[in-house]
């Protein structure tokens, strides 16, 4: 039995995502509905709209979203109807190698659900029938979805929806950068380029892990002032800045113990590189171009010992972590209500982009009504 439900459409690249009438099938064998309260509007899911992260269009957008599970299908018994969930945007089999050695954000079965269910179709199809593909196997920006539970993480009932939702992409990619992938020490010194979603929650990252001096690094005043309630505590506005390796160096006392490109430009990641000092980490958040690159000098790797990782996910172990976010603002230590800019209706979600794309600050939420 399908349903008929809203979900945000991306169907031409370049041009604006649109809102859409769509129907989803019933949950098969190890599936869930789920009714969506809220919805992050990402950059990931920008990024498929103008090409950055080339996805099969169409395209129903969303991976960051929180809801109460409304059906389930064979097989499932992890969840129940009525249960509080959060989307992964990683599908985690829990069987393969990855999975088995802690480390599921690189499970395989992910890269078999980038625009489907793990087993290769979709529950979704527009108003004349056409199978829509989805999201990272979430397609979580409308209304209702039927996503796979490997796709699910419980948790507590008394955990506000629309901030859990951020949970599921930027607080985890962000703070888990810092907590997971660099394993910040307390008292080092970190600097952050890039201070959007993500960015600000590694700085936040940083400061829960006790980090001496965190530095964000920007090109908005607006948002390095932001990044302030998140933890920074010194600011460096890079416009119209010559040498902002040497600035940067000089600013930190002989450089950084960890440096984060959280924007996703090969230069930027050069820049992180460069101002570490000797044993230093730098970590590549966010996701550049296909063809963008990065030029180390080779002498130089062997000589300082500096470290160059990516961080996927923030190296999360989502059944383990999300509880532990969601205990950290419970208990005061994680900003999420800070993080929300702006809450939009699904009739604003074309709104949501342009601004995304414009770089307003924070991060915007899609909030459904569906009662």
């Amino acid at each position: 039995m399908s349903l008929r439900t809203r979900a945000v459409v991306a169907r031409v690249i370049g041009e604006p995502p649109a809102v859409e009438e769509i129907e989803i099938e019933a949950p098969r064998h190890g599936e869930a509905s789920i009714r969506l309260a809220a919805c992050g509007v990402c950059h990931s899911d920008l990024s498929a709209t103008n090409g950055t992260i080339p996805y099969p269009l169409p395209l129903v957008l969303g991976h960051e979203g929180a809801g109460v599970v409304t059906s389930i299908g064979d097989g499932v018994s992890r969840f129940a109807v009525g249960d509080h969930v959060v989307s992964s945007f990683v599908s985690m089999c829990g069987r393969c190698h990855y999975c088995q050695t802690g480390r599921p954000q690189l499970c395989v079965q992910s890269l078999q659900a980038l625009y489907t269910l793990p087993d290769g179709t979709v529950r979704t199809h527009d108003s004349t029938g056409q199978p829509l593909n989805v999201f990272c196997g979430c397609g979580v920006m409308a209304e209702f979805a039927t996503v796979h539970t490997d796709n699910l993480i419980k948790i507590d009932k008394q955990m506000p929806l629309d901030r859990a939702a951020l949970i599921g992409c930027g607080v985890m990619t962000g703070v888990g950068a810092a907590v997971n992938t660099a394993r910040v020490e307390a008292g080092s010194v970190a600097v952050v380029f890039g201070c959007g979603g993500v960015g600000l929650n590694a700085i936040q990252g940083c400061a829960i892990a006790g980090a001496g001096m965190i530095v964000a690094v920007d090109t908005s005043d607006i948002k390095l002032d932001l990044a302030k309630k998140f933890g920074a505590t010194h600011v460096f506005n890079v416009s119209g800045q010559e040498n902002v390796g040497k600035s940067l160096y000089k600013l930190t006392g002989g450089g950084a113990d960890y440096a984060f490109d959280c924007v996703g430009l090969g230069r930027i990641s050069e820049q992180a590189w460069g101002i570490l000092r000797r044993g230093g980490t730098a970590v590549i958040v966010g996701i550049a171009g296909a063809k963008d690159q990065i030029t180390l000098n080779a002498q130089q790797v062997a000589l300082s010992e500096k470290t160059l990782t990516g961080s996927y996910y923030g190296s999360a172990r989502p059944s383990q972590d999300f509880p532990r976010l969601i205990g950290l603002y419970r208990g005061g230590k994680l900003k999420l209500d800070e993080l929300i800019t702006r809450r939009y209706s699904i009739d604003e979600a074309p709104q949501a982009f342009a601004d995304l794309a414009q770089g307003r600050e924070g991060r915007g939420v899609i909030v459904f009504d569906t009662a």
